[in-house]
């Protein structure tokens, strides 16, 4: 049961490709939404996140986290969480470290197994509700596996979770999102992502080495010289080794549902792995034909993406 062998996603015929599902939600699509309510909490290392709160004294909390270089005012975050609020959830979006609106006080930034960070989130939050879901995004979605599995048996108020578009394998996906046909995506990527280290550095020059920008190609480059060495990894290969949420997967005990699309030119094969869900009996993975990267548009941006609707039937559930 696990895996879920038939989805029901029907991808507009306007949008006949991987390519076109991801671009066109990240350039078109607009989320009416009421302002989120800022909130700034203290990490325990001295730092700070930035949470935005959507509330209406309901007990159950749907908690979401974006991907990489995001924030918590992208729509897909957004169309997630008005779906949530919509049918009477609380919904709580964040930023991590360096995503919001100023850049944070420490040399380190995020990474894609910083659960830490996402602890420090669902701790802050615990004591005001009786259950917590957890959602994420790509890079999001790697997090929220990788602290579901390390919390198994841990927290009881954490009923369930979703991922979507999640590079469960993160050194072949980051291999993938480096080819040939996603240059404009890594591109992109990685511009920011130099920014980023630039104004770092004028405030931590002996923890960033930005004379290492000028070896910097790829993704993989970027966190072998950077991400990997600035949060305790040796190279980017131990980095993605250590934080690639398919190792975590079995150790999983609250019903969580990954959804992939096999259209996704960010994901490697390795992203779907169908042996594995037929053997662990929390884990439930959909994988469409088509969906693109954090797409799965419905072709009218006025309703529900097939995402957004798919994650409030499965976090609504009784399983």
């Amino acid at each position: 049961m696990p895996l879920i062998t038939q989805s029901n996603y029907k991808r507009p015929k306007w949008l006949f490709n991987g390519h076109l599902e991801t671009i066109y939600p990240a350039l078109f699509r607009k989320i009416e939404l009421l302002n989120g309510q800022r909130e700034r909490i203290k990490t325990a290392d001295g730092d700070f996140l930035d949470l935005d709160w959507y509330k209406q004294n309901s007990s159950h909390l749907v908690i979401i986290s974006h991907g990489l270089e995001g924030n918590s005012s992208r729509p897909y975050m957004l169309g997630m969480a008005k779906i949530f609020f919509k049918n009477g959830f609380d919904v709580l979006t964040w930023n991590y470290r360096g995503c919001g609106e100023e850049l944070n006080k420490q040399a380190i930034f995020y990474h894609s197994g910083a659960t830490y960070d996402l602890d420090e989130v669902v701790k802050h939050s615990m004591p005001h509700y009786d259950q917590i879901s957890l959602i994420g995004f790509s890079l999001g979605g790697n997090l929220t596996l990788k602290y579901l599995g390390e919390q198994k048996d841990n927290n009881p108020k954490i009923k369930n979770g979703v991922a979507v578009s999640v590079p469960l394998h993160l050194s072949s996906s980051s291999k993938k999102i480096s080819e040939g046909e996603n240059i404009l995506y890594s591109k992109r990527f990685l511009k920011s992502l130099r920014e980023k280290v630039m104004k770092k550095a004028e405030t931590h020059p002996e923890e960033i080495p930005v004379h290492f920008l000028k070896n910097i190609k790829t993704l993989s480059d970027f966190d072998d010289y950077f991400t990997g060495p600035l949060h305790g990894f040796s190279d980017a290969e131990e980095y993605y080794e250590v934080n690639s949420s398919i190792h975590f997967l079995d150790q999983i005990d609250v019903p969580t549902l990954v959804l992939n699309a096999k259209n996704d030119p960010f994901l490697s094969e390795r992203c779907f792995p169908e042996k594995l869900g037929k053997s662990i009996p929390k884990v439930y993975f959909e994988f469409p034909k088509y969906g693109g990267h954090v797409g799965f548009s419905s072709g009218n941006n006025s309703i529900p993406y097939y995402s957004e609707q798919r994650a409030f039937e499965f976090i609504g559930m009784d399983i």
